[in-house]
């Protein structure tokens, strides 16, 4: 039942000889690994707003700063872009940050660069799906908002759900709605860049006094309010996560791969800056002020500048339902880029081996899985809300820009290649002013939660080295060497007997075929039970001693353990091994109505070194 319920869900397994076939175009390519960059144009802005709104800046400085903020985040994605443009060509494996920083500047750089990434891509499914939520608030009835996590966790799920069915198949269902979003996009800019040719004046009226986000900095001036432009040119910058996607997720694209990838991260720069700064633009010229998500009645950015530019059209609804869908959908790049961080860390021996397995569809399908979880609990635990995520957000994505830029500076010099000096140069730039912005986010977010990812980062280093520690120590323990030989086992057998039924004889029979040394074992627990089990064990037995444990507690395991140990006492080195005789029943809910002593005696043996447990079924037809 539960197989069936599978594969409807996520569909029929994928022969290995298909796995050519699921790799992806340019087209499908661009919102499978570029949806969280371009979705980013539907909070960016308005963070650099938020930011500089709390310093109780006048609105002329607000915009006009916001338009500067912008520029230099346009600036910066620049030199980002040419740098991971770089990095596809010298990494054709993928893995991005991680395997960069790890082959040239060492192990734990690695692992520092692998551990923000992995928090980052967390951080990006709860992010990018409360905006999509946001979103789709801002033009619902109020009675939704309360509701906000639960739509939120039902979208997470669904996700998931669509990631589990496969890559392709994923790209396929969100191809459309990110063209949609870049399209009705780009047609809104247009639509303002033509509304200011004809009123060079037009704004959008400023919303109520009451749904402004409470100043925290009134006229703040000087070293204060540069502060403030710091602090909202770092949340800007989470316009520029998932940038490192495409360089991550190179062996997913088709042949020529490295071209295709390095195509696809021009395309998804230029669309990202058009759109980024053109949002930008009119947001400043129109003088748009950002709500609280606290108010009852609103609005993201985007939906005051769409609502202000077409009234409640249809393009507005049109572009209102494009923006959410890419903002949930922009979750799919974490849900392409975790799982396959994660096998490779995996396979590097820093995870837990689960992660390396490809599933039946042919995607990692515990990497989904964890992603899924853990992405759910920051909703959970923020509820939902984008201002309270976004402090926590972008630092762990530009420390993997940075550990990846030295990297590829070092590579650069150590190999000499032709150009190596042009290139060496724009990865220590990009380097270079990716560490400022990691110390400027680090600094301006601190107060507001980003010391928690400060902290989290080198724990999960911690972990990943103590994981590969349990590998290399248990590889060092199971490797052959000259001396190892097999063993000489001596096997004593013991038979658990509940009660004499058509189960134990076939248990038995197994048995004594595993060794010579074999006795029944009774725990009593009912003295009638015990006694008629001895008045037919003679005639049943098959000549297999049967051996009556007393249990004064009416307890099963721990008399057998005590006799266990007692056996083992007396044949040092000898293998114990207990044989379960287990009925199955042909319908899975009558198992419901058994005991699970078996299940309960397999669990406290398993640690018990020198015995095995085995489970003999007996099939019972019941109809």
């Amino acid at each position: 039942m539960l197989y069936r319920l599978k594969r409807l869900i996520i569909g029929s397994p994928i022969p290995n000889w298909r796995a050519a076939h699921e790799l992806l175009s340019k087209m499908i390519a661009l919102p499978v690994f570029a949806s969280d960059a371009i979705s980013s144009v539907g909070y960016a802005t308005e963070e650099i707003l938020l930011a500089l709104v709390v310093a109780g800046t006048s609105l002329v400085t607000l915009t006009s700063l916001s338009l500067y903020v912008g520029a230099a985040i346009i600036l910066l994605l620049a030199i980002v872009v040419i740098s991971y443009r770089q990095t596809i060509y010298a990494y054709p494996s993928g893995g991005g940050s991680y395997i960069v920083a790890k082959d040239n500047l060492g192990t734990y750089p690695g692992l520092l660069a692998g551990s923000a990434l992995m928090i980052d891509y967390v951080l990006t499914v709860s992010v990018s799906i409360s905006s999509g939520v946001a979103a789709i608030l801002s033009f619902t009835s109020p009675e939704w908002h309360p509701y906000r996590e639960v739509i939120a966790l039902g979208v997470v799920g669904l996700i998931a759900i669509a990631n589990l069915r496969g890559v392709r198949e994923s790209g396929l269902l969100f191809a459309l709605p990110t063209y949609a979003f870049i399209g009705s996009a780009v047609a809104l800019i247009g639509i303002g860049l033509f509304r200011f040719v004809q009123n060079p004046g037009f704004t959008i009226p400023a919303p109520p006094a009451n749904s402004l986000p409470p100043a925290t900095h009134v006229g703040a001036s000087g070293l204060i309010l540069g502060f403030l432009v710091l602090r909202a040119f770092s949340s800007g910058c989470s316009a520029m996560t998932g940038t490192e996607a495409i360089s991550n997720g190179i062996p997913a694209f088709r042949k020529p791969q490295s071209r295709n990838a390095a195509i696809t991260l021009i395309w998804m720069a230029v669309i990202l800056m058009t759109m980024f700064s053109g949002i930008t633009y009119i947001a400043w010229r129109a003088h748009v002020v950002p709500m609280s998500q606290d108010f009852a009645g609103y609005q993201t950015v985007l939906s005051q500048i769409a609502s202000a530019l077409v009234g409640r059209s249809w393009f507005y609804y049109l572009f209102q339902g494009a923006t959410a869908g890419i903002l949930v959908l922009a979750a799919n790049t974490s849900f392409a880029d975790f799982p396959r961080l994660g096998s490779i860390m995996a396979r590097d021996r820093f995870l837990p081996r689960q992660l390396y397995n490809v599933g039946d569809r042919l995607v990692f399908q515990n990497g989904i899985v964890l992603l899924s979880v853990l992405a759910s609990v920051l909703i959970v635990v923020f509820k939902g809300k984008v201002n309270s995520l976004i402090p926590l957000y972008a630092i762990g994505v530009f420390m993997s820009f940075t550990l990846s830029q030295w990297g590829m500076a070092k590579r650069f010099i150590r190999m000499k290649q032709p150009g190596w000096r042009r290139s060496a140069t724009i990865s220590t730039i990009g380097a270079s002013v990716t560490a400022v912005v990691v110390i400027v986010q680090a600094v301006t977010k601190a107060r507001d939660g980003a010391w928690i990812v400060l902290i989290l980062i080198p724990a999960l280093v911690y972990l990943f080295s103590k994981i590969n520690q349990h590998y290399v120590e248990l590889g060092n323990e199971l490797r052959l060497g000259p001396a190892d030989g097999i063993p000489e086992i001596n096997n004593t057998v013991l038979v658990l007997t509940p009660s004499l039924h058509k189960g134990v004889l076939p248990a038995i029979s197994y048995a004594k075929g595993l060794s010579s040394n074999v006795q029944a074992v009774h725990v009593d627990t009912d003295p009638l039970d015990s006694r008629l089990l001895e008045e037919r064990w003679e005639q049943w037995g098959n000549g297999v001693p049967l051996l009556i444990l007393e249990s004064p507690y009416r307890s099963l395991v721990g008399p057998l353990i005590k006799y266990i140990d007692a056996v083992m006492m007396h044949q040092p080195g000898a293998m114990v091994t207990v044989v379960i005789p287990e009925f199955v029943t042909d319908k899975w809910w009558h198992k419901l109505l058994h005991n699970q002593s078996g299940l309960l005696l397999k669990l406290a043996l398993l640690r018990k070194e020198g015995v095995t447990t085995t489970n003999m079924p007996y099939h019972v037809r019941t109809h």
